[in-house]
């Protein structure tokens, strides 16, 4: 199982809908992470699933970021 890219242009998209939607995935990968960890620990898998998360914990950051940033520009207009 190899890590994948999940990062998708942000857009017009609703931050807050996508931020929502992302700890959702993240909630799932972490559970998966603890379920792999509890079963037996196949080190490859767990690896795959971490990489995966902290992924989409950084596209959280960035998507608040993001946020901060074009309410700093609203704000000094």
């Amino acid at each position: 199982m190899s890590a994948q890219r999940v990062w998708k242009p942000v857009g017009s998209v609703n931050s807050n809908a996508e931020i929502e939607r992302l700890r959702r995935e993240l909630a799932s990968f972490n559970k998966q992470i603890e379920q792999l960890e509890k079963q037996h620990p196949d080190a490859q898998k767990i690896e795959a699933l971490r990489v995966s998360a902290l992924a989409l914990a950084r596209q959280i950051d960035e998507l608040r970021c993001s946020n901060a940033n074009d309410l700093t520009d609203l704000l000094a207009k």
